[in-house]
């Protein structure tokens, strides 16, 4: 089944990672499980950042090094300079709670069809203009309805929620770096995995220690052009390739994701570019999603991304010697499944972010015997 209209889209990928939006009822719902009590937000000390003068910070968590008076945010809006100090604004402070599946992430070679328990902040220190959850990334956290939750209090609803992994998703987990790596150490003492689901606009010693700590990222690759990061991101490229170089030589397991959006970063010589780049700074068997964009935020008047362009996409990235390329958005259509780069046998079969059947033995193709890469378990 091949989903052409958008009406057929909007009613069945409601699941799906463009429309993966959690409901405020359905946060409030879950996060008043066992009692949990809302909190006013208490701001705590941030870390990564200078004093310029006695009163002047620098923040130093993103390239963005925001500087700021008494009073005024950083551009993320989750951090704030309060008499000199800077601080963070969401900690302990989740808007969105939700139990999703990791292939929603889309993470697809790391621990397929388990449930995760995700969560996110408000703020973002990127302004994407399509993004699908701008009504938290690009809000204060004075403006979204928040929940009182301690790092402890987050693993446990996530074991209570029979999770073993915990993901920071929805929105930029950077932001909340300070809660996040205080969720990820309290995880990692219960034995359990956390991963991000990130941009990657952060600085090098930040970005160290949380890979020292979590075991999967996906990685938003937004595309290949200068331009479009500046005029649609909000950021420089330059950056963005400099993690992703960071990341390659972690032994962090991560996946990268494409959103394609008509007329902006839809050319196939910026695709053939970043796939080819992909392909010799990373490897060929690091796994690329790209994905189907669905009009939003400041960018409606786009068309959603034609199945045509997703499938010529994927053909690149199969041309430039990329052994997993996929085309995320799309229920029903073959660009979901994993295949094996050897044989061409289907190793795990999916419908949108569902898991239909895993064909893998022990991290195996079961028709050409050949290893898989993964973190599969």
């Amino acid at each position: 089944m091949i989903l052409r209209s958008r009406r057929e889209f909007l009613s069945t990928c409601t699941s799906c990672v463009a429309y993966g939006l959690l409901t405020q009822g359905s946060a409030r719902a879950f996060a008043q499980e066992g009692n949990t009590q809302r909190g006013r937000i208490r701001p705590v000390r941030a870390r990564y950042y200078t004093n310029l003068d006695p009163e002047t910070t620098q923040c130093l968590l993103c390239p963005n090094r925001c500087i700021r008076k008494p009073g005024t945010r950083g551009r993320c809006n989750a951090r704030e300079n309060r008499g000199g100090e800077y601080v963070s604004l969401v900690y302990n402070a989740p808007c969105l709670i939700q139990l999703d599946k990791i292939e929603k992430l889309p993470l697809y070679h790391f621990a397929p069809g388990e449930s995760v328990f995700s969560i996110a902040t408000a703020g973002c220190n990127l302004s994407c203009k399509y993004c699908q959850n701008w009504q938290f990334s690009q809000k204060p956290p004075y403006e979204t309805e928040n929940y009182f939750l301690t790092p402890q209090e987050v693993v446990q609803k996530a074991v209570d929620g029979g999770c073993k992994t915990i993901a920071f998703f929805y929105t930029e987990p950077v932001v909340y770096f300070e809660y996040m790596v205080d969720i990820a150490k309290a995880a990692r003492r219960r034995g359990m995995r956390s991963v991000m689901v990130s941009a990657g606009y952060i600085n090098d010693e930040p970005l160290r220690e949380i890979l020292a700590i979590i075991d999967g990222v996906t990685f938003g690759f937004k595309g290949f052009n200068d331009q479009y990061y500046t005029d649609v991101v909000g950021g420089k490229r330059e950056h963005v390739l400099h993690t992703l170089e960071l990341l390659e030589k972690s032994n962090v397991w991560y996946e990268m994701v494409n959103l394609i959006v008509p007329t902006l970063n839809d050319n196939p010589d910026d695709i053939r570019g970043l796939c080819g780049w992909i392909k010799s700074n990373l490897g060929a068997d690091r796994p690329l999603h790209f994905t189907r964009f669905v009009p939003e935020f400041q960018l409606r008047n786009l068309p959603m991304t034609s199945q045509r362009t997703l499938e010529e996409a994927r053909k690149i990235g199969f041309e430039a010697g990329l052994s997993y390329v996929y085309a995320g958005n799309m229920p029903g259509h073959e660009g979901n499944n994993t295949y094996c780069p050897h044989c061409r046998q289907v190793l795990i079969q999916r419908i949108g972010v569902k898991m239909k059947k895993n064909n893998l033995k022990r991290e195996r193709c079961p028709s050409c015997g050949s290893s898989q890469a993964g973190r599969w378990a």
